[in-house]
């Protein structure tokens, strides 16, 4: 087993974007959710994740994966340090668990309800969750709007959560990566834009860039959205979508084009993790991580040769690079997504969500919009 990755320890005053110079696509760093392994137990997680060559996980605290409500909180944390440490895996902390905090309400409470003094403690205790862990990033986000509260209500409520989390993240010495989330209050990078200026612009309030809500619902290409944030940038999940509609889908059965994705994150010098974000797919995780896998190793081996072509050769550079980019995802991509992108064929018939997928908005979150279809809105869509 490789030595564990050093972890640097966060320096809330120097933003973890701030000077990075660009890397190869090949260097990226890989990592799987742990909501896609919901069907086991997260030491059994860990290490199929670490023995497919993944380089970290996406950690998401949960009465199943390391719950921070049951007692003996610390032992349980010290215990999954050194299993990370022991398999060198690095870590980010998510914080999206469906029913952590109430069995009868998704997600619920939010930073936006009457009471979300049960979300902040949650949020409280997954940053000194994350520091205890050497985590990279604490990621979190926003909330679906109840009916009742008005906009400017919620936002007051959204600023002043944020805060309270902002401090303790401080103080515990781990980055946010606020998540932009379809549906929710903030679910576009403009509104994370607006959300960083209103609380005076933190140094350790980055962003976590879902690549599927890119292509959802930004207005630009999803690697200009890399671009746009890439100073911010502490934390990228990786998927696939459709434009339109909130599911996160296996790569090859949605419409992103991903080797230009990871030259952009190559050229931010993006050195954090780009981790894989399928919960639904727990059903089959083992099969699901290493087709995943199979798909990005093979974009990212198209990524380089394209950014290694000479620009000089013009059309000529473009049409061999093209057939190169071709060549090396056809058949990886091919292997690693077939069984994938026949499902998806037949989506609209068998669908393996448990809800139906939402809709993206666009900024419609208010009383009677049509931001979704069946159940209320999900992190992983539906």
């Amino acid at each position: 087993m490789t030595a564990p990755p050093a972890r640097a320890p966060a320096d809330p005053d120097h933003p973890a974007g701030a000077d990075r110079p660009p890397l190869d696509p090949g260097a990226l760093r890989l990592g799987y959710g742990t909501n896609g392994f919901a069907n086991h137990r997260l030491g059994d997680a860990l290490a199929v994740l670490a023995d497919l060559g993944y380089q970290g996980v996406a950690l998401t605290l949960d009465h199943d994966h390391l719950d921070p409500f049951t007692p003996g909180l610390a032992r349980r944390v010290a215990a999954v340090r050194r299993r990370l440490d022991a398999l060198g895996l690095a870590v980010v902390v998510e914080t999206g668990a469906r029913y952590l905090l109430d069995p009868w309400h998704k997600h619920a409470p939010t930073l936006l309800h009457d009471d979300p003094a049960p979300r902040i403690e949650f949020l409280r205790r997954a940053a000194r969750i994350g520091a205890d862990l050497g985590a990279e990033a604490v990621s979190f986000w926003a909330g679906v709007r109840p009916p009742e509260v008005p906009a400017a209500l919620a936002w007051q409520r959204l600023v002043a959560g944020c805060a309270a989390v902002c401090a303790e993240a401080e103080a515990a010495g781990v980055p946010l990566g606020f998540e932009p989330e379809p549906g929710m209050l903030v679910e576009d990078i403009a509104g994370w834009w607006r959300l960083r200026e209103a609380l005076g612009a933190p140094a350790g309030f980055g962003i976590t860039l879902d690549i599927g809500h890119c292509r959802c619902l930004e207005p630009q290409p999803v690697p200009d959205c890399v671009a746009a944030v890439a100073e911010h940038l502490v934390n990228v999940q990786i998927d696939d979508m459709r434009r339109g509609v909130h599911e996160h889908l296996e790569f090859g059965a949605g419409e992103i084009d991903f080797p230009p994705v990871l030259r952009a994150l190559a050229a931010a010098g993006y050195g954090g993790l780009v981790a894989v974000e399928l919960p639904r797919h727990s059903h089959a995780a083992p099969a699901v991580a290493a087709r995943s896998l199979d798909f990005l190793r093979a974009a990212a081996r198209a990524a380089s040769a394209t950014a290694a072509a000479p620009a000089a050769t013009g059309a000529a550079t473009t049409a061999a690079t093209g057939a190169a980019t071709t060549a090396a995802t056809g058949a990886a991509a091919t292997a690693a997504t077939g069984a994938a992108a026949t499902a998806a064929a037949g989506a609209d018939q068998h669908r393996t969500t448990d809800s139906a997928p939402l809709l993206c908005s666009r900024g419609r979150s208010t009383p009677g919009s049509p931001v979704l279809r069946g159940g209320l809105q999900s992190k992983g869509g539906g």
